[in-house]
């Protein structure tokens, strides 16, 4: 079979504007092995962002890959709806013992759009069932992303990514993020978010943050007192804080949780991605006892919340989640992590300034970004015309990288197994591409 003529004739690939590829092949992986992917022509790629952010120990880790060939031979589906099964059974007892304090139920679903959407309606029932049906609308962070289903979308605050959606959406109100690193604009943003409370309160269910880094919105990374304050505002004026942990969950950041750098804990909070390691598809939201409690009660109060998917908790992906967790805790996953960590940002702030294309480095875990410019000494930017950062990544292939820009932002978001030569080498081959721009 020609893969790629029939690629090209029969799949609509995501994020992605198909014509680019009418003369253009899609890269056709066929094996992937720890930090790298392999084409069907034998070329090996390190894959620097976790193959969109999942595969946290690198590609078919043998813990997690002997997971899903055991659970494979016991229990393939079951319907999750009166029935269970020890793999989610052992996963959520991980989940709780681990997640932020007071986390105390845990829903399963199937991607980081769903987990967030169940959060939403979790959050908007509880209040429902409380006698407090005024509280109908949520609050977002400018430049925030929550996924691609239409609710996710509507607390979304990336222009690009949502704006023809909008007359799909339902009203939810945008806050301003804060913008950089520092104390100062922490407590910027969080005066600007006391002031939309103060006024609007009364009819918001929650807040929903990305903590600490902004991913999608372009890897911005912020102080952990907003988290701080996001808490303490919320619980004055009496509104849920939903963690959207599914990009930056699992270490992502140098602690397990976003939320943790804060020492906060959230109401609500959603993971996927990284669960299961990049090798099935599964997400989780968990809640308090508090919001599980307003749901419990009598069958004819009707009270239950009426949310599934067909594959909720599914088996295989259930026992490689668990197993994922396992190795965390086993292998000391987090402490691999702080010493690539301090690595991987002495390097990239030491390397990286020798070009002048390269301006707002910025790191934490195992995330190191950079925006492009023409010049940055002078900041001078490409436009958009340039596609400068498609152009980085068709370069970046022939470097033998794996880069996903996001707009003019580059970043890495290297998998776990990735050692202190291999950073070395990444960064030496993206040098040579930055070197090739005009």
């Amino acid at each position: 079979m020609n893969y790629i003529q029939k690629d090209r004739d029969l799949i609509w690939h995501p994020f992605t504007q198909m014509k680019d590829y009418a003369q253009r092949d899609h890269l056709l992986i066929v094996r992937g092995d720890g930090l790298f992917l392999e084409d069907v022509d034998g070329n090996k790629y390190y894959d620097t962002v976790s193959s969109w952010w999942t595969c946290t120990h690198g590609h078919n880790h043998p813990r997690l890959v002997k997971a899903l060939r055991d659970q494979s031979e016991k229990l393939d589906h079951v319907i999750f709806s009166g029935m269970t099964h020890p793999s989610a059974i052992e996963l959520a007892d991980e989940l709780v013992k681990i997640a932020p304090e007071g986390l105390a139920k845990v829903f399963f679903s199937d991607n980081g759009s769903t987990a967030v959407e169940v959060a939403l309606k979790m959050s908007f029932q509880y209040w429902h069932h409380i006698g407090q049906k005024q509280k109908n609308t949520f609050m977002y962070l400018s430049g925030s992303y929550h996924g691609d289903t239409l609710g996710a979308v509507s607390i979304g605050g990336i222009e690009l990514f949502h704006a023809i959606f909008k007359p799909l959406l339902f009203d939810a109100i945008q806050v301003p993020a804060p913008t950089g690193n520092s104390l100062d604009a922490a407590r910027s943003a969080l005066r600007e978010l006391e002031i939309f409370l103060t006024a609007e309160s009364n009819r918001i269910c929650g807040l929903i943050i990305e903590p600490i880094v902004q991913a999608a919105g372009g890897m911005n990374m912020y102080h952990p007192a907003y988290l701080r304050g996001a808490r303490a505002l919320c619980d004055q004026f009496g509104i849920h804080l939903i963690a959207d942990e599914v990009a930056v969950g699992f270490g992502r950041t140098g602690r397990m949780f976003g939320c943790d750098h804060a020492g906060i804990a959230p109401d609500l909070v959603c993971f996927s991605k990284a669960l299961t390691g990049g090798m099935m598809p599964l997400s989780v939201t968990m809640a308090t006892q508090v919001i599980y409690d307003a749901f419990y009660d009598d069958h004819t109060t009707m009270k239950t919340f009426f949310h599934g998917h067909s594959y909720t908790g599914h088996p295989l992906a259930t026992a490689v989640a668990a197993e994922n967790l396992r190795l965390f805790r086993e292998d000391n996953v987090l402490a691999r992590i702080e010493h690539l960590s301090e690595y991987l940002g002495h390097a990239v702030r030491t390397r990286w300034t020798s070009s002048n294309h390269v301006s707002n480095i910025r790191h934490i875990g195992m995330i190191a970004a950079f925006d492009l410019r023409k010049d940055a000494a002078s900041d001078i930017p490409y436009t958009s015309d340039d596609r400068i950062g498609f152009e980085v990544y068709l370069r970046g292939l022939e470097e033998g990288l794996i880069l996903r820009p996001l707009g003019d932002t580059i970043y890495y978001w290297l998998p776990y197994c990735v050692t202190t030569a291999d950073i070395d080498e990444i960064i030496t081959r993206t040098l040579r591409i930055l070197d090739s721009l005009h």
